[in-house]
């Protein structure tokens, strides 16, 4: 009998009434169904994120591949569970989405731009050309993308600083991605010589120089080229490859170091612009005769 009772009294409870609009009532079991509704969408996240990372070890590219499906899956689901929170309560999808035609437009109107980004959320959640961890140079700015979200992405750049991207600007400008082949990038150090200097002794200096930094990938690719006759200076190129993409200003950096190095020990001049000034004899003799000119 107390059992009857009590499921009676809890049914009485969930029955009550918090508040009524004309003829809208919210009673407390429609939110107490929205409270199930979120946790449950929680754990179902939770158990598909577990599910999609349940390796042990994955390497970035692959990571970066499953956080992007999850994001989608993310995103559905939500919209699936606002839509049932919204049914739960009394709320008719179909009659609000047509009352509120007109102001969808205005709102859609007045947000054009982040319509577009979220729209360019969605192309780079499902086109997967960018993913987490790889270098873009977006609007000059090297950045090691961190999020990928549905209206802005999150980005580390070589200062450290977190720098936020409107997706649209990803998937409208051109954009480096310089990782999205493979995790290894050729490199180019530019230097310019005297001329008179050994040709050969400078390529061979290049490639050691090259060779003796540790983050130097597949050493037997570094490579020393002359380029070009320059007004001042015999032009060379070493190119190299290297995994340390994000931060290859500090290894060219200490390559610049090692050649500077390696040159002084060899005798070989650095060049510089230089300029040489011819004055005609006609010019000497005015001087001569006219010297407060």
């Amino acid at each position: 009998m107390q059992y009857f009772i009590s499921m009676e009294s809890i049914q009485n409870i969930l029955d009550q009434v918090i508040f009524t609009v004309g003829n809208y009532s919210l009673k407390v079991h429609m939110v107490v169904m929205v409270f199930l509704i979120l946790i449950i969408t929680k754990i179902l996240l939770w158990i598909i994120r577990k599910m999609l990372f349940r390796k042990a070890e994955v390497d970035d590219h692959e990571k970066g591949n499953i956080q992007a499906v999850f994001q989608i899956i993310r995103y559905v689901v939500w919209i699936g569970a606002l839509g049932l929170a919204l049914e739960t309560i009394g709320v008719k999808l179909t009659l609000l989405l047509a009352g509120s035609a007109a102001l969808l437009v205005g709102i859609g109107l007045g947000l054009q731009q982040t319509f577009n980004d979220i729209i360019s959320g969605f192309i780079l959640l499902t086109e997967r050309s960018i993913k987490i961890g790889d270098v873009l140079e977006v609007d000059g700015n090297v950045v090691k993308i961190q999020t990928i979200g549905l209206r802005t992405s999150k980005g580390l750049n070589t200062d450290d600083i977190s720098i936020i991207i409107p997706n649209s600007l990803i998937t409208t400008s051109k954009v480096i991605n310089w990782s999205h082949q493979n995790d290894k990038t050729r490199f180019r150090i530019d230097v310019g010589v005297a001329y008179g200097s050994d040709v050969d002794q400078v390529i061979r200096i290049l490639k050691e120089s090259a060779l003796e930094h540790p983050d130097v990938y597949e050493q037997e690719l570094a490579e020393g080229r002359l380029m070009g006759f320059g007004s001042s200076s015999l032009d060379f190129q070493l190119l190299f490859f290297s995994k340390n993409i994000f931060r290859i200003g500090s290894v060219k950096s200490d390559i610049r170091r090692i050649i500077v190095r390696k040159f002084n020990e060899h005798n070989i001049t650095i060049s510089f612009p230089q300029l040489d000034v011819h004055l005609k004899p006609q010019e000497i003799q005015s001087e001569k005769k006219y010297p407060d000119r």
